[in-house]
């Protein structure tokens, strides 16, 4: 396994609808490294938005898609999922805030 700083864990955050309702219960979906463990992505969240704390972190493998062109078959890259679900008493993470 590849040494994956703090940095390289978080891709981006995942919008969609149900995240977004998600966070009013100070939930927040994010793609993550394929290799990154649940110590590896709370250690993420809480050194790169200040004042966060991480109170549990849930992840899930997503395998890529079958995808055809013509006769050629062919799959899309897998990716890996992480709903951090941060304390009540922590701040909120400013990257949701306009949406």
């Amino acid at each position: 396994m590849a040494d994956i700083k703090y940095y390289d864990v978080i891709l981006k955050p995942v919008i969609t609808e149900k995240s977004m309702a998600a966070m009013g219960e100070k939930k927040y979906t994010f793609l993550v490294h394929t290799e990154a463990t649940k110590s590896q992505v709370k250690e993420a969240v809480e050194k790169m938005f200040a004042g966060t704390k991480v109170k549990s972190v849930n992840t899930m493998n997503c395998e890529g898609k079958k995808k055809r062109r013509g006769m050629v078959v062919g799959r899309t890259a897998k990716t890996k999922k992480a709903i951090v679900q941060l304390t009540a008493d922590s701040k909120d993470i400013e990257i949701f805030e306009g949406l």
